[in-house]
């Protein structure tokens, strides 16, 4: 196996991916074998590290954990009470044991593997106490295969303030967080009331509680909820807005596509539109005879670069140290199988500009980003990190 320090801008020896434009560059750990990783940290915020070999077999058995990377200025959060992980997961379980893999390749390939069990911190009946008053930062990460998560704790009160890779440019109240696979986000909660909250997964059709957090009549001390009220704003990012200039509306360096392709399938199309949301998530396993039974022979997902016609690893772009690369996402809705894809850049950071010509409002550095089925998404990638950089769907299968 290796392993993968996902959203860290480190050093390419040490990113942990054997496979492809990468192969030599770290060879495989064999069992009973070490490898010594040397990390860096430049950027505060919410990291995890997972295996980069059958993810969809290591990661489902819980190969993975949370990286908090605290900023050398104190002040760069607001104050809390506490900090805490958590790691929103699925597992799927039949007859009392993790659903079987195959050994030699992937299944589940047309939609992922959903699981029936919900985990926080790998914990299926997870809990906390808190007090009265208390504001708590939540890091949460979204280590699931392919399950989306609609992060929220109904009767507690909200506040995005960061996302993958350190704050957002402004914060604002939320009721609720989408996070795709392996995206993350920084929330505070604050628990004016004593009582029993729940932690829930809540999809248009579903709700799911993962969790339960006991609030005692003991009051917070010290108190920050004048603190909470405010909106705090990143002076960095309203920076980063202003140097983007012509960024907003310039034509993408790249462009590159999303397409799943069905071998022999006589009609596109024909899948992704009666299981998902108008917004194109699929938030549950529909097709599951068809996904059971789906391989990388049945179900063929390509990166296409635009303007080469060049697939997958076949794709080789070549940047410059410190170049603003503006990337062009175009999810395809004319393919075989339309759904949503949490696009994931290695080794670098990267701003969303727009969705479908829709300015972004509030930007904060990200190194994952969902890309919404029949989506174009632009973005800007802050080529500061030398080396050669995987990009790919974190669906797993």
């Amino acid at each position: 196996t290796t392993v993968h320090w996902h959203g860290l801008r480190h050093d390419n020896f040490f990113d942990g991916v054997p496979t492809g434009p990468h192969a030599g560059v770290q060879a495989p750990v064999p069992p009973g074998g070490s490898f010594s990783y040397k990390l860096r940290f430049p950027d505060p915020g919410i990291y995890w590290y997972h295996p980069h070999l059958r993810e969809d077999y290591a990661q489902e058995h819980g190969l993975y954990g949370s990286i908090v990377v605290e900023p050398n200025d104190p002040a760069l959060w607001a104050p809390s009470n506490r900090e805490i992980s958590l790691m929103l997961d699925d597992i799927l379980i039949e007859d009392g044991q993790v659903a079987r893999f195959s050994k030699t390749m992937s299944d589940h390939t047309a939609m992922g593997r959903f699981g029936n069990v919900m985990l926080v911190n790998g914990d299926t009946d997870f809990s906390m106490e808190a007090n009265k008053g208390e504001v708590i930062r939540f890091f949460v990460t979204n280590t699931a295969n392919t399950r989306f998560f609609s992060f929220a704790i109904p009767g507690a009160r909200m506040k995005l303030v960061g996302g993958d890779n350190g704050r957002v440019e402004r914060e604002e109240f939320v009721e609720e967080v989408l996070l795709a696979p392996s995206e993350r986000a920084v929330v505070d909660v604050l628990f004016e009331r004593v009582g029993q909250f729940a932690i829930k997964h809540q999809s248009p059709d579903q709700s799911y509680e993962l969790g339960r957090i006991e609030v005692g009549a003991t009051g917070a001390n010290p108190s920050y909820t004048a603190e909470f009220e405010v909106f705090r704003v990143c002076e960095d990012l309203v920076i980063q807005r202003g140097m983007l200039g012509d960024d907003w509306q310039r034509a993408p360096d790249k462009t590159i596509a999303l397409v799943g392709v069905m071998p022999g399938m006589a009609h596109r199309s024909e899948h992704g539109g009666t299981h998902a949301t108008d917004a194109g998530i699929e938030w549950e396993d529909t097709m599951e005879v068809m996904n059971r039974t789906s391989t990388p022979a049945t179900m063929l997902w390509k990166l296409v670069d635009r303007e080469t016609g060049a697939e997958n690893n076949a794709i080789n772009w070549t940047f410059k140290l410190n170049d603003r690369v503006k990337i062009r996402i175009v999810n395809e809705l004319e393919s075989d199988h339309p759904m949503p894809h949490p696009f994931h850049i290695h080794g670098e950071r990267f701003l969303v500009l727009s969705r479908d010509g829709e300015i972004n409002p509030n930007l904060v550095w990200k190194d994952t980003v969902l890309v919404n089925t029949g989506e174009t998404l632009d973005l800007v990638m802050d080529a500061s990190n030398p080396g050669v950089w995987m990009a790919h769907c974190h669906l797993l299968e």
